[in-house]
């Protein structure tokens, strides 16, 4: 998947943009720290490795992690209330295993037809997306992804999305009800 920062005016944004604006932005130590100690603990837990090599190579890799990356476990601008948002994307969660479990299904379904070459249609579709955080637009493209028969090949800054869809119903439900979920899980 790649998402492009392209402009109408051709250039293209620069590391402290996130496309709202050409101000780099401050770091939070707050969150900076949060991150930090959720990434040291899942290091812990699951490498097994307790020696100083190791213990080094986690702390080091966890500090660049949360230095590049504590921004998107807590945003600054969020409306509303964070904590809200994170129990509504649990919420999600859920909802999107049981699409995965019925594309899964369905694709079950094709493989095994007997005239699954006249099935499979395989596409390229294009849409424009209502959704306007960067967070939402990327659950949404990661979403779709995950969601077998369906890859998301390209999004860009303004919302357009670029999905290839191995047949026409795996296709049909695009933007649809995922769409909506993953507003409704950001507060858009």
């Amino acid at each position: 998947m790649a998402i492009s920062h392209d402009r109408p005016s051709g250039r293209c944004c620069t590391a402290g943009e996130t496309g709202d604006s050409a101000v780099p932005k401050k770091r939070r130590i707050g969150p900076m720290i949060t991150t930090f100690v959720i990434m040291a603990i899942t290091w812990v837990i699951l490498s097994g490795q307790f020696d100083p090599f190791h213990m080094s190579l986690g702390v080091i890799s966890c500090a660049i992690v949360a230095w590049f990356s504590s921004d998107l476990l807590f945003p600054s601008k969020e409306k509303g209330c964070p904590t809200c948002t994170w129990f509504r994307f649990l919420a999600y969660i859920p909802w999107l295993l049981l699409e995965i479990v019925k594309a899964n299904f369905w694709l079950l379904y094709l493989v095994f037809h007997p005239r699954m070459m006249d099935k499979i249609n395989p596409h390229v579709i294009k849409f424009d997306s209502r959704l306007k955080s960067t967070m939402s637009r990327v659950t949404f493209a990661n979403s779709i992804t995950l969601t077998p028969g369906t890859i998301t090949a390209y999004v860009d800054v303004d919302g357009r999305y670029t999905v290839h869809a191995i047949d026409n119903k795996s296709a049909e439900g695009l933007p649809g009800e995922m769409e909506e979920k993953v507003a409704k899980t950001f507060g858009e």
